[in-house]
């Protein structure tokens, strides 16, 4: 038992794989979703992903208190985590630090190294350096979290174009 990891970039294919590893389980499911709508086109997003929900999955929905989300869920249950990229924007965005941030990543993966679930997250740290210091920190702090989570993963993957890549510790 443990959880998997699943990073990509926007439209990599790491809900979907989620889902399926969710379905897969043979357990009752508990999305846990981190996502606001800020705006009509995040509040369509938001609406797409809970229509493509199976409707005997539960949702929670919860932006910031994801270790009392998780708690809240009852040991058996398969746990999807949708998204940490969204998550440590929330806290970031609410003022807690990186440290706080980080913090809180520990807790929550070591949490959920012992339960059934997938974590999905953003691999944003690719791409060009932001041009500004709030991109730039939370650049580092997902990157931070996503490196905790993996540390802590049973597997982890890296999703490219609908593709899964293996993702191994190094020696």
């Amino acid at each position: 038992m443990g959880f998997v990891l699943l990073l990509g970039g926007a439209r990599s294919g790491k809900s979907d794989l989620a889902y399926k590893l969710a379905a897969e389980s043979g357990r009752d499911v508990t999305v846990i979703a981190t996502a606001t709508a800020g705006d009509p086109e995040m509040a369509a997003r938001i609406e797409r992903h809970r229509a493509s929900r199976p409707t005997r999955w539960q949702t929670v929905e919860e932006p910031a208190d994801l270790a009392g989300a998780v708690a809240s869920c009852d040991g058996p249950r398969f746990l999807i985590v949708d998204c940490l990229t969204l998550w440590v924007s929330n806290l970031l965005g609410n003022g807690c630090s990186a440290d706080d941030v980080t913090e809180r990543a520990v807790s929550v993966a070591d949490e959920l190294a012992s339960r059934s679930a997938v974590v999905v997250s953003n691999e944003v740290g690719l791409g060009i350096v932001p041009a500004n210091e709030l991109g730039r920190a939370y650049r580092d702090t997902l990157g931070i979290v996503n490196a905790a989570f993996a540390a802590r993963a049973e597997r982890a993957f890296l999703m490219v174009a609908g593709r899964a890549l293996h993702l191994v510790p190094p020696d």
